[in-house]
């Protein structure tokens, strides 16, 4: 407790005196000069999860799995298309939507979200459509929802016959901020944990559950480091023994 206390007026301090200072404070080495084996520090590279040196290394992973399920030959004839609805706004369903005909909407709890086209709370399903989407993307957001497994519900209940959620969660990360002080920031998950979770609710047959990591790209995560900053290959390297993030497909029994 006693560490825990100090770590959090670290953490407080360094904000304010960073807020203070501003630009005075040093910045975090140039891109592609962070060394991965200095470990001695109290700070990270990048306190902005790396996208300030380019893109954050859970947000390539998060790209690759999207993009495996989407149009690429050998995983079927791509899950986005149809009916789409993409949680929070519209990128991902727009840049890995296959197929003519695709349409998009966005869920959002609140309707001061502009890109919101349904606005509906995932964890009690007040204002979800059900049995109407051919696809659901929900990415790095059952972390932020206490009652997960509401949502996860949800997830199931809003998807058409046959229709397929493509959900990535946390594994190993840093406190995610600004959520943390909006939504919460609740839960980190494991494969063996989303995938008993989802397949309790989607059936065990119906599930898919892959990870993405290694010690190498978690200590650079959690340094800040971008994924430019790794070589191609390190970065495809999969250890289950560091999960930095994980990526599920579920189907909905037709």
């Amino acid at each position: 407790m006693a560490r825990r206390n100090a770590t959090r007026a670290a953490d407080a301090l360094f904000r304010a005196r960073r807020k203070v200072l501003g630009r005075l404070l040093p910045a975090g080495p140039p891109l592609g000069m962070a060394r991965r084996g200095a470990m001695r520090r109290l700070r990270p590279v990048s306190e902005d999860w790396g996208f300030d040196r380019g893109k954050p290394v859970d947000r390539w992973y998060l790209e690759d799995f999207l993009n495996r399920f989407s149009r690429q030959a050998g995983y079927g004839a791509g899950d986005i298309q149809g009916r789409v609805i993409e949680v929070g706004g519209d990128d991902y369903a727009r840049r890995f939507a296959s197929g003519e005909g695709t349409t998009i909407d966005v869920l959002h709890v609140s309707a001061e979200n502009p890109k919101a086209t349904v606005v509906g709370d995932l964890v009690t399903g007040d204002g979800v459509p059900e049995n109407a989407f051919d696809c659901v993307i929900c990415t790095q957001t059952l972390h932020v929802l206490y009652d997960f497994q509401a949502a996860v519900a949800t997830l199931h209940r809003m998807l058409a016959p046959g229709g397929v959620a493509l959900v990535t969660v946390p594994g190993i990360t840093r406190s995610c901020i600004p959520d943390r002080d909006f939504w919460g920031d609740y839960w980190r998950f494991t494969a063996q944990g989303a995938g008993r979770m989802f397949s309790e609710a989607f059936g065990p047959a119906n599930v898919r559950v892959e990870t993405y990591g290694n010690l190498l790209t978690a200590m650079g995560f959690l340094q800040g480091m971008a994924a430019e900053e790794f070589r191609d290959w390190e970065l495809k390297v999969r250890d289950p023994d560091y999960e930095v993030l994980i990526g599920i497909r579920a189907q909905k029994a037709g």
